[in-house]
């Protein structure tokens, strides 16, 4: 048996007490903890969770999102695997489930429940009821995923609801998404037994949401930040508030994660033990997670800190295992084979042209998408463009852009629309990571970059891209168009120099790509463009462009 003992200020956080102490640790469990009266010059606390987290979103395989986590002192992740389910279905909820197994972290994975999220887009696969059922029958699926679909919940659609049911009997928590459902919709929403929300974005919609009953994520990721219209609900409802980062870049990673919510959330003035119970115990109790909170007889999951004030991680401990220390990680990086599901082949520039049918029109107006920095919500714009040889171009001086989205899962026309918002002054960038489908997304200057972006994401099978007329590059994500399967530090160093290449292009955005991975996503209003067409998102229903 492994024994050792570690000794500190424990911080108790379901007592809101702080005394010295010494954990006695055995076999990767909390056996005895033992007061004494030292003068420790650090904090022994429960690890942080983030309680809402799309693995693939970070463009790392789990067992390298674990290797950058720890650093920062997460423990566990509440994980969703609807990236890799809309491109692979349970086959890829099984390779997340298996790579994830081969390091010491707690990833708690879910039963994707929108796959595909709707039927206005062409995904790679489909989980139905019987694949939801099955997958919570696991010890390792731990709830039903956000249920996306919240008219088909409060439109009592059979198969919603019976996906609902599935979790229920299983004794499940079922996440929720409603982004901006307010009054008699969201009390039917809650009603039908969501317990969570992690996409308001307004302290309105979140404190209506928790007096109906709702657990409120606060979210604070590298496209969606509602961190500070969201914190204050903290202060009077510390039992029903979680952070979570929902979709974190690699690169934001590297730089920190739960930790950075914790002091941003001292530094608006909220009481420590409200602060780290949303950080650390919550996400443990709602989920009812293996997640030890400093308790004996508790897995020995535990984080060592300078102070209550920096919270500098000094090390990391999972199931008494050191993972972290002193901003290193201790977890190996392990090989990982690829697994995809990507069949187009090459575009020409002729499929972004976008001919106008009125052969006299000069000009015409059209519907245009406009992106916000820190929003995953748009804004439904309209612009006259010019007719230039009876076809209609990216317009810089406007800041309106061509975007496309191409089918990555079989041979179909190109999907066309225009955006406001990426301030692109040359060239294009594309990726492979767009929800919820994942097929090719691309926004640019002209036709010839927009082609040539996609294609460098489709030769490599997966990526992102961007050109500038002069250069094209490409990072490979062969792990389902989605993940990388190399070393996250490496990774993360990689996409910062394509972020800042975009911005090289004029993107003003703070995160180009994670906010154009948002632009097909059919389910958060106002305007989107799925692989079949612009969306509008209030009516639920294609649009056309002019």
């Amino acid at each position: 048996m492994n024994t050792y003992q570690i000794s500190g200020n424990l911080v108790d956080i379901l007592h809101q007490e702080i005394y010295p102490a010494t954990l006695h640790i055995a076999d990767g469990r909390i056996h005895n903890i033992e007061r004494n009266n030292n003068a420790w010059p650090h904090y022994l606390l429960p690890g942080f969770t983030d309680a809402h987290v799309h693995i693939e979103s970070s463009m790392l395989i789990p067992t390298e999102f674990a290797r950058l986590a720890v650093v920062h002192g997460t423990v566990a992740t509440v994980s969703d695997p609807h990236e890799i389910a809309n491109v692979m279905g349970v086959k890829g909820v099984e390779f997340m489930l298996d790579n994830g197994k081969q390091v010491p972290f707690k990833f708690n994975f879910g039963a994707p429940s929108c796959v595909p999220a709707t039927i206005f887009e062409t995904a790679g696969a489909t989980v139905d009821v019987a694949d939801i059922e099955q997958l919570l029958q696991r010890d390792d699926i731990r709830y039903l995923t956000e249920m996306m679909n919240f008219p088909g919940v409060l439109n009592k659609d059979p198969e919603v609801l019976a996906k609902i049911a599935a979790a229920q009997r299983a004794g499940k928590p079922v996440d929720g998404h409603a982004p901006g459902l307010r009054g008699d919709a969201a009390r039917a929403y809650i009603a039908a037994g969501i317990s969570t929300d992690h996409e308001c974005f307004t302290l309105e919609e979140g404190l209506e949401k928790l007096q109906y009953g709702m657990h409120i994520l606060i979210r604070e990721g590298s496209a969606a930040k509602n961190f500070e219209a969201l914190i204050p609900l903290l202060h009077d409802y510390p039992e029903k508030i979680m952070f979570c980062s929902d979709d974190k870049h690699p690169d934001n990673l590297v730089e920190g994660h739960i930790n950075q919510l914790v002091k941003r959330a001292l530094a608006h003035g909220i009481d420590l033990f409200k602060v780290l119970r949303a950080a650390c115990i919550n996400p443990v109790l709602h989920y009812k997670l293996d997640n030890g909170m400093l308790r004996e007889q508790d897995a020995a999951d535990f984080i060592v800190v300078d102070n209550l004030q920096d919270f500098n991680i000094l090390a990391t401990y999972i199931d008494g295992e050191k993972v972290a220390e002193n901003g290193q990680t201790l977890i190996p990086s392990i090989p990982a084979t690829p697994v995809n599901n990507f069949v187009c082949s090459d575009k020409a520039v002729d499929d972004f042209r976008m001919p106008v049918n009125d052969s006299n029109a000069t000009a015409v107006t059209v519907k245009v998408i406009e992106a916000m920095n820190g929003q995953l919500i748009t804004n439904a714009l309209t612009a006259n463009l010019a007719v230039t040889a009876g076809l209609l171009h990216s317009d810089t001086s406007q800041d309106i852009l061509k975007l496309a989205v191409v089918n990555r899962y079989r041979e179909a026309p190109v999907a066309l629309g225009f955006i406001r918002g990426f301030g692109l002054k040359q060239g294009a960038i594309a990726s492979s990571v767009a929800h919820d489908s994942h097929n090719i997304i691309v926004v640019g200057t002209d036709d010839e970059s927009l082609c040539a972006a996609v294609n460098a994401v489709i030769a490599q099978q997966g990526g992102i891209s961007f050109t500038n007329k002069t250069n094209t590059q490409v990072l490979p994500l062969p792990v389902a168009g989605l993940m990388s399967n190399l070393d996250g530090y490496t990774v993360a160093q990689q996409y910062s120099t394509f972020d800042q290449s975009a911005k090289a292009l004029g993107s003003e955005l703070a995160s180009p790509y994670m906010t154009l991975s948002f632009m097909a996503l059919l389910v958060i209003p106002h305007l989107k463009l799925s692989d079949l067409g612009l969306f509008d998102g209030d009516g639920f229903q294609f649009t056309a462009v002019y």
